[in-house]
């Protein structure tokens, strides 16, 4: 069944795109991942790095998928099988990435949802640690056992249900509209909450262990490493939603500025959410007495430990400390999942030409079937660990890796993209670009792979049996290569060319684009 040709969606709004992208950029791991990776690679030091990596990978990878994006009007599979057939499967791949990673990214924003209402009275008590566990119903060891979790799983649909109801609606009246609302409303929001937390006692004792230089830290090539992987990991690059959000650009866009935006709105909100998590890490060691040192977590301990920890400590506020610290993880969740679904989504109507209704119910749905059978169980936990860690170091950053390198170096394309980026945006990209993209990306993603694979095999990830990261972490991130392959290998007959590189190509694309309607 070959692709069927319709009028693409488009976003209304310039600024419409920009809270879109923004929105996908802003997720979890700005909150929970960066303040702890910068405190542990040098503090105030690791933003050089930090904004070394941001302009030298970050930005010029999310002008490449912008480029691919709007220059071959499609989701990955669409766009590298116009730039080149022979590249198809890594669209594919992609897709089947972010496949993996909304099955389980969905589930963290249940428990965020259900932390909300936790919080009015901290029900936790005054062993946070222990009441997770005891919410999860966890099991001792990692099981692939079909023991429900109610508390879990109810939100975790509803979840679902939002997700699906937003991209329901389409690109403008949907996304667009969604991410008019919630990205105003989360930078309010953790602004509060980061002003509330400046005010706490030891708020400075902890501002200033995050913000505190170890210039020697600067000669540390893994202190590089770990900037140049937040960058990455966090600007939601390389595994194909910003290939399929600029898809939906009007022919006149400006990529570069947009990128810049992007780049610089996502690390503006990352250092933000430094200063609030630290703030109020300060406090905990203080009323602790304890050093900072002995507090500072990330991830899921200083989500769903820390925090309430935290929380039952205040004397005033604390429940609304709580609401608005779980509610920014909800919003910034959200906004992240509904960008990954419409990867699935826009895919599969590229492939069938199918309506969006029937095609988010259908690929959505899946997704959230799948979500709802693997993770809302007493080894949920342990599952969404191992698949997190393996998606992500052998699924985005490789996928990512090997487009760079395909595109760059195997099919050379690299000119075919700046030339395009350049013809329609203010900054134009000159050669600083294909060296940054062809040459500093490669080697710094190649160094990541290497270093990761290295300690993937001096030791079992967090003491797992082997049989279990076969299935839970290599079967995953290798299965994604395989579905990528094999969805490669059935014919696409009517992709046809771009419409802006068709030899029609300004009737074609203006039958999409209403005369005088450029991006504002």
């Amino acid at each position: 069944m070959g692709q069927v040709d319709r009028p693409r969606e488009q976003w209304g709004t310039r600024a419409g795109f920009l809270l879109a992208a923004i929105g996908s950029a802003v997720g979890l791991g700005n909150i929970w991942r960066f303040p702890y990776v910068a405190y542990e690679n040098g503090g105030g030091a690791f933003l050089v790095p930090y904004l070394i990596a941001l302009l030298t990978a970050g930005i010029p990878v999310l002008i490449f998928d912008y480029a691919m994006g709007h220059k071959f009007r499609g989701s990955p599979p669409l766009a590298f099988h116009r730039l080149s057939r022979r590249v198809t499967a890594l669209g594919w791949w992609q897709v089947a990435i972010c496949f993996v990673i909304a099955t389980y990214y969905a589930v963290i924003i249940a428990w965020a949802a259900r932390y909300v209402g936790f919080s009015v009275g901290q029900q936790w008590g005054d062993d946070p640690d222990a009441f997770f566990g005891e919410f999860l119903h966890q099991a001792d060891e990692p099981s692939f056992g079909t023991s429900y979790v109610p508390g879990v799983a109810i939100p975790l649909i509803v979840v679902w249900l939002v997700t699906l109801g937003v991209l329901g609606f389409g690109v403008r009246r949907g996304i667009e509209a969604a991410s008019k609302i919630f990205i105003p409303l989360l930078v309010v929001l953790f602004g509060i909450l980061v002003v509330r937390a400046l005010f706490l006692p030891g708020a400075a004792s902890g501002l200033d262990a995050f913000f505190s230089p170890d210039w020697s830290a600067i000669t540390n090539g893994k202190v590089w490493v770990a900037a140049y992987g937040q960058i990455f990991f966090s600007l939601s690059v390389g595994f194909g939603i910003m290939i399929t959000y600029s898809s939906y650009l009007r022919r006149k866009a400006d990529l570069t500025g947009s990128a810049l935006v992007t780049g610089f709105a996502n690390s503006s909100f990352e250092i933000l959410a430094g200063i609030g998590v630290f703030a109020a890490l300060g406090f905990m060691a203080t009323q602790a007495g304890t050093a900072i040192d002995e507090v500072v977590t990330d991830g899921v301990g200083l989500a769903f430990v820390a925090f309430p920890a935290i929380i039952s400590e205040l004397t005033a506020g604390a429940a609304w400390f709580g609401i608005l610290f779980f509610s920014s993880l909800l919003i910034a969740g959200l906004t992240s999942l509904i960008s990954i679904v419409q990867v699935l989504v826009s895919a599969v109507q590229d492939r069938t030409g199918m309506d969006r209704v029937p095609t988010v119910l259908i690929v959505g749905g899946a997704a959230a079937a799948v979500s709802i059978a693997l993770f809302p169980t007493r080894g949920g936990l342990f599952l969404l660990d191992a698949v997190d860690r393996f998606i992500n170091a052998y699924g985005v950053a490789l996928a990512a890796l090997v487009a760079v390198v395909v595109v760059a170096w195997g099919l050379r394309k690299l000119p075919l993209l700046q030339a395009h980026v350049d013809s329609i945006s203010v900054v134009r990209l000159g050669w600083i670009w294909k060296i940054t993209l062809g040459v500093v990306t490669p080697v710094v993603l190649g160094w990541m792979m290497i270093d990761s694979l290295r300690a993937e095999f001096a030791e079992n990830y967090s003491g797992y049996s082997g049989s279990f990261l076969m299935i839970a972490g290599w079967g995953v991130a290798l299965g994604a290569i395989a579905v990528g392959i094999v969805l490669a290998l059935i014919p696409w007959r009517n992709a046809g060319p771009a419409p802006d590189t068709a030899a029609s190509g300004n009737a074609s694309h203006e039958a999409v684009t209403p005369a005088g309607k450029d991006e504002s």
